[in-house]
C-alpha cells in the first residue's frame, strides 16, 4: 500500500470522478485507475462502485477513506517535524475564521507568515463560531478566530480572548433611523431585523441582550453570510446589529450607537493536542508562545 494510492482514492472520493481526480493529481486517468485497482486487489475489496453515470464509495471505501486521510496527514506531519528540527517550517496549516473578525488583521498576519515560512501551505475556511470550535476540537482546523457573547467561552479547546466590542445598529441611508445619533434596544425592538441563523453564536449575543431587557423582536431574514447580511440591510430589508470594526469597512450603510448594546468577545482558539510546526509559528506571530504540557489555558465553558 502506497501513499500515492491513498491520494488517488481521496481525489476520486472528493470529485466523484476518475477523470477529474486524474486531472487534480496531474496524472493520466489510466495510471490512476490502475493504481486504485492494484490497491483494491491488495485489500480484497472494491472501494468504488463505477457506472456510466456516477462513481461512489462502497461500504469498504467509506471505511478506508478516513484512515487514508489520517495516514496522509501523519506522513505530512512527519515531514514537517523533521524540517522543523533544522529550522524550516513547512506542512499545511488549516485556519478558520468568522467573516467579521476584526481584532486581528488576518491578511496582514498571513502575509508576514508567508514571508517567514514560504514552504508552509495555508488553507483558510470561513464559518460560524460554533462550527469552528467543533472543527478545532476534532483537529480538522488548527487555529481559528471567532466571536461569541462575552458571557460564554469556547469549550473543549485552548483559547485566548483578543478583544471586546459593543455592537452597533446598521441601517440603509434612507431608513427612518438613519438620522439618529443613538437608539436603545426598546426602540430597535419595533424594527424588522436581518440576522444570522437562530442558535448560532453570532446571533446569540443579540438574542440574549433583547431577552435580558424583556424585549422581543422580529427577525424576518436569516443569513449565514455576514457580507450578504449587510447587502440585505443596504437594500432596506431590515436592521442589523454588527461589530463596529466590521461595519467600518462597509459602504452604503449607516451605523448608529446603541445605548444598551450587546457585546461580543473575539477569541483565537487552537487544539489541546500538540501543535504542528506551522501552527506554532502562526500562533507565535500572534504573541502566543508554546506552553509546556499541562500549563495552557483550556476553555471549558
Amino acid at each position: 500500500m502506497e501513499l500515492q494510492q491513498m491520494r488517488y482514492v481521496i481525489a476520486v472520493a472528493e470529485t466523484n470522478s476518475f477523470t477529474r481526480a486524474a486531472q487534480r493529481c496531474l496524472v493520466v486517468q489510466s495510471a490512476l485507475s490502475h493504481q486504485i485497482a492494484r490497491l483494491e486487489k491488495e485489500l480484497g475489496a472494491r472501494l468504488f462502485e463505477r457506472t456510466s453515470r456516477r462513481v461512489r464509495l462502497t461500504e469498504a471505501g467509506a471505511a478506508f477513506l478516513p484512515q487514508a486521510r489520517q495516514c496522509l496527514d501523519a506522513a505530512e506531519r512527519a515531514a514537517a517535524d523533521v524540517a522543523a528540527t533544522v529550522g524550516e517550517v513547512r506542512g499545511r496549516l488549516a485556519l478558520g475564521l468568522i467573516p467579521t473578525v476584526a481584532a486581528v488583521d488576518v491578511p496582514a498576519v498571513l502575509r508576514e507568515f508567508h514571508r517567514r515560512h514560504p514552504k508552509a501551505q495555508v488553507s483558510l475556511g470561513v464559518g460560524a463560531s460554533d462550527e469552528l470550535v467543533e472543527r478545532v476540537r476534532l483537529g480538522e482546523v488548527e487555529v481559528a478566530f471567532l466571536g461569541i457573547p462575552v458571557t460564554a467561552r469556547p469549550r473543549g479547546v485552548m483559547a485566548r480572548e483578543l478583544a471586546r466590542e459593543r455592537l452597533v445598529a446598521v441601517v440603509s441611508p434612507d431608513h427612518p433611523l438613519a438620522g439618529e445619533s443613538a437608539v436603545d434596544l426598546r426602540r430597535l425592538s419595533a424594527e424588522v431585523f436581518v440576522d444570522l441563523p437562530a442558535k448560532t453564536a453570532g446571533r446569540a449575543q443579540s438574542d440574549l441582550a433583547f431577552a435580558a431587557a424583556g424585549l422581543t423582536r422580529e427577525v424576518a431574514f436569516e443569513v449565514t453570510n455576514a457580507d450578504y447580511l449587510a447587502r440585505l440591510v443596504g437594500a432596506g430589508l431590515g436592521v442589523a446589529l454588527l461589530p463596529p470594526t466590521y461595519v467600518a469597512g462597509l459602504t452604503g450603510l449607516v451605523a448608529i450607537e446603541v445605548a444598551d448594546a450587546p457585546s461580543r468577545a473575539e477569541y483565537v482558539i487552537w487544539g489541546r493536542e500538540g501543535r504542528t510546526p506551522a501552527g506554532a509559528a502562526f500562533l507565535d506571530l500572534l504573541g502566543i508562545e508554546e506552553e509546556p504540557a499541562g500549563t495552557g489555558r483550556p476553555a471549558s465553558g
